[in-house]
């Protein structure tokens, strides 16, 4: 099935941060942060794998991952789908039955035995392949990704990412850098205005959360956390 239709992109972020909270996919505490595997303190924790159990909210939001490839990226740009290890890949799937493509799935490192393969499914050598991920952080395991994916005779010139955090300068660095354009449907920004809007929490908690938004890494450092994004 070949989704066709544009919403305005606006539209799809205010959806997609609704349905995020909806479905408890996001969580929000200033007093006992979360320690994301970089070393980042955060007051703010999101879920994505949750998407997958609703199934009217995950046809949702391939809907318009679909649709925001089609419009930002182009109608034939791409001759497969690769998901990342592990959450990419049911979304590559997805993605892939609605854009009407194949599909592969990139290992973090080879397997170690057998073929020892790091990409599993047929890549034709020069395909354009785009990587699907279900949220980046920073960039750093989309591009690992990639670099898989190019080392092994595929061409990558996008990337989406059903949600992106929007707050490190690093990460369009990072894309920039390897030469990647990076799609996305919505960020932390439209998370935080749902909760206002729907007053999910008391003001001191919002006010933390957009604190952390404006300037991660020094709410990092103040709660105890790495001021520093490792590039």
């Amino acid at each position: 099935m070949i989704q066709t239709t544009f919403p305005d992109r606006a539209v799809m972020a205010e959806l997609l941060a609704k349905m995020l909270w909806e479905i408890k996919a996001v969580h929000f505490n200033a007093e006992t942060p979360y320690k994301y595997a970089s070393g980042i303190m955060s007051p703010v924790y999101i879920d994505c794998r949750k998407l997958l159990s609703f199934p009217r909210v995950r046809s949702t939001v391939m809907d318009f991952a679909a649709s925001t490839l089609l419009r930002d990226a182009g109608f034939e740009q791409f001759d497969c789908i690769a998901g990342g290890e592990t959450a990419g890949i049911p979304f590559a799937a997805l993605l892939a039955d609605r854009l009407g493509l194949p599909m592969i799935y990139v290992r973090k490192k080879p397997k170690g035995h057998g073929r020892n393969a790091q990409i599993e499914g047929e890549m034709k050598d020069g395909a354009r392949v785009l990587v699907i991920e279900d949220l980046t952080t920073a960039g750093g395991s989309m591009l690992t990704f990639i670099d898989a994916i190019r080392a092994a005779g595929g061409v990558v010139d996008h990337g989406i990412a059903l949600f992106f955090y929007g707050i490190f300068p690093e990460a369009h660095q990072r894309f920039a850098n390897g030469k990647v354009n990076l799609h996305y449907i919505a960020t932390w920004r439209e998370v935080l205005a749902i909760a206002r809007q729907q007053k999910l929490f008391e003001d001191r908690t919002l006010q933390e959360v957009e604190a952390f938004l404006d300037a991660p890494l020094a709410w990092s450092a103040r709660n105890g956390g790495v001021s520093e994004l490792s590039l």
